[in-house]
């Protein structure tokens, strides 16, 4: 059974105004105990759990000490192509947007590989399009080869690929993936995607399953705040993450809870989730799943990424950015457009810095492949 069909049993178990009912009581248990049931991310998540943030926090803490340790892993994203043939409402590479496309030559890769590797990182995380004719799998090995030479391990940001191809990349040398649902809401994914490859809601649903499958040593799942209600959709990402770390118990289960963020175009969401309610749901997630891998990416302000560091976070991005080879193909006509607009723009030197003044120790490397 795929996490597909778990999700369809789930759809009548609540609605967005059902976590109106959950008592203090019944948060004050679910922060203390252990339960692993999908009743306590509940309470975790309600109106009631927001006046128990405190208590929350301090239990989180405790648990990413007991479980992580005071060590945050950094990595940084590079956006191999900006072609897409999606028409996802809330991204700037929509395929409608009108704005300068390009695919890095390997020649180009190589040089921005080498521009990131010099500032000390050894994890990378790659980023296409959705547009196999101008980014294929093909091309995508070629570029982990070149990048195998800078970085001990790459994770691929990619459109949802088969599982035979997901092993493909795998055997060159990719042992992550990260792929976000952006909504668990169906009828909602339905629309604002609104054509392209990436409207096939199961087949990107069940992407973090193949990729498992195929000997990917770490997936990292994510909802898109701001399509819809922000509780439903974080109660739902959490029983996706512990859909995999029951199913998957060798690999390396993550979870990013990404905001929207000003990108070309003027879609901005329905829904408005305020940096309590941010952190509500990392403190829940926490909670819920101790060995949970928590991303937090240069979406958020540096004052709030700054401040969720001993609430839960794991691992963290540093000197982003989103354009087609934004550290090195300098002149207008060379660069891109970026897929949105980044919140936090301090380069590797400055996050580590942070991190040390907070008494946290900045992993560059914590993966030597085989």
């Amino acid at each position: 059974m795929s996490f597909y069909d778990t999700l369809q049993q789930y759809k009548d178990f609540f609605s967005a105004n059902a976590f109106r009912d959950v008592t203090a009581a019944e948060v004050r248990r679910a922060v203390l105990d252990d339960d692993p049931r999908s009743e306590r991310l509940f309470a975790l998540l309600s109106p009631a759990a927001a006046d128990q943030i405190e208590l929350m926090a301090q239990r989180a803490h405790e648990i990413t000490l007991r479980q992580f340790g005071r060590v945050i892993q950094l990595y940084t994203p590079m956006y191999l192509s900006n072609f897409c043939e999606n028409q996802c409402e809330y991204c700037g590479f929509n395929a409608t947007n009108r704005l300068p496309r390009r695919t890095m030559t390997l020649e180009e890769v190589e040089r921005e590989a080498a521009y990131i590797a010099s500032t000390g990182l050894e994890h990378i995380l790659i980023l296409t399009g959705d547009a196999r004719k101008r980014a294929p799998v093909s091309y995508i090995r070629d570029a982990v080869q070149v990048l195998r030479k800078h970085f001990s391990s790459i994770s691929v940001e990619v459109y949802a690929l088969t599982e035979a191809e997901y092993a493909e990349l795998a055997a060159e040398g990719v042992d992550g993936l990260t792929i976000y649902q952006e909504t668990y809401d169906e009828a909602v994914y339905d629309r604002v995607h609104r054509s392209g490859p990436k409207k096939d809601f199961r087949f990107r649903l069940e992407a973090p399953e193949r990729a498992a499958r195929s000997g990917m040593r770490s997936v990292n799942i994510g909802a898109l705040l701001g399509l819809s209600d922000w509780r439903v959709e974080a109660f739902r990402l959490g029983l996706h993450a512990r859909y995999l770390q029951d199913t998957f118990p060798d690999v390396e289960v993550g979870a990013s809870v990404p905001r929207l963020r000003p990108h070309e175009g003027d879609f901005r969401g329905d829904e408005k989730i305020s940096d309590r309610d941010f952190v509500q749901i990392i403190l829940a997630m926490r909670l819920f799943l101790p060995r949970l891998g928590l991303t937090l990416s240069t979406r958020e302000s540096s004052e709030l990424r700054e401040h969720l560091v001993p609430l839960g976070i794991t691992k963290m991005s540093a000197g982003s950015t989103t354009e087609v080879g934004g550290h090195t193909l300098a002149t207008k006509t060379d660069r891109s457009a970026p897929q949105f607009r980044i919140a936090d723009e301090r380069d590797v030197e400055a996050i580590k810095a942070m991190l040390a003044a907070k008494g946290y120790q900045p992993v560059l490397k914590d993966w030597m492949p085989i």
